[in-house]
């Protein structure tokens, strides 16, 4: 009785919580899909008296929408990539080898994502300029490689740490050196945490508009959050344009994380448990 009690205590305040949590999603799928007329002439909170896809196709095609999200493919790939190979063996090295220093090299990497983004704009900014990669992708994906190694290599560390010590000396004992040690025994047994980071750096990377501003000064070249930022001046009035823009961005990370959400909560706690 009185766990039924509880249950209908726990869904009488999940219930209001939910629908208010998921409102403003409704909300701006509802805008999305009314013309321009309805909502001007009824408002924007008025339920739809229009269905139309005209939002969509004037987002992705005059709103440069569709470009946007294939410069942020060419971005997020390749900086997802080279970001979890670079700090897997980064981690490999520090959890299986007596390197001097390695507690104090995993906690500067770590203290490195704790400085907030907005002190270090004009050093990147001006090291960008330098190094002659300013307003190129290259640039930017050099840069969220460069920030996310720290965070990756503590977290792999971690996992990599609780694989038994027996397991890499069977290896090395039956001949293998220590690539075939990383690519054959550890890299398959850290399946679920790269799982986990890879849709993590993902979501990251592909909503990122601070690093994207302040490295690429030519707007073609700009990836869909950035994008959107600049349709929203040019559609200041369209908000079914701007709404279907923003339902745009979102998908590629939601298909994202519920492709990978079986292995996100798993992936991370093995590391940072054991």
């Amino acid at each position: 009785m009185t766990t039924a009690r509880s249950s209908r205590l726990f869904h009488a305040i999940m219930v209001p919580l939910t629908l208010l949590w998921v409102a403003p999603m409704v909300f701006v799928v509802l805008i999305s899909i009314r013309s321009f007329d309805d909502i001007a002439a009824r408002g924007t909170a008025a339920l739809p008296d229009s269905f139309t896809f005209d939002g969509f196709r004037t987002a992705f095609g005059e709103g440069s929408m569709g470009a946007a999200l294939w410069t942020s493919v060419q971005v997020t790939v390749p900086a997802v990539v080279l970001s979890l190979l670079l700090s897997s063996m980064a981690a490999f090295a520090l959890s299986r080898y007596p390197i001097p220093g390695r507690r104090a090299i995993l906690l500067v990497m770590l203290a490195g994502n704790l400085l907030p983004p907005q002190i270090l704009l004009i050093p990147v900014s001006r090291i960008t300029e330098s190094l002659g990669i300013y307003d190129t992708l290259v640039g930017l994906i050099a840069i969220h490689v460069g920030f996310g190694l720290g965070f990756y290599t503590f977290v792999l560390h971690g996992f990599m740490r609780s694989i038994p010590a027996e397991v890499t000396e069977a290896a090395r004992i039956d001949g293998a050196g220590p690539l075939a040690v990383y690519a054959r025994i550890v890299m398959p047994l850290c399946r679920p945490s790269l799982a986990a980071l890879g849709a993590l750096a993902t979501t990251w990377i592909f909503n990122d508009l601070i690093w994207s501003i302040t490295v690429l000064r030519t707007q073609a070249k700009f990836p869909v959050t950035a994008a959107l930022l600049n349709l929203q001046g040019g559609y200041v009035s369209n908000w079914n344009v701007v709404a279907a823009a923003s339902i745009m961005a979102a998908i590629p990370t939601a298909i994202v994380f519920f492709a990978f959400q079986r292995h996100f909560v798993s992936g991370l706690l093995m590391g940072s448990t054991k």
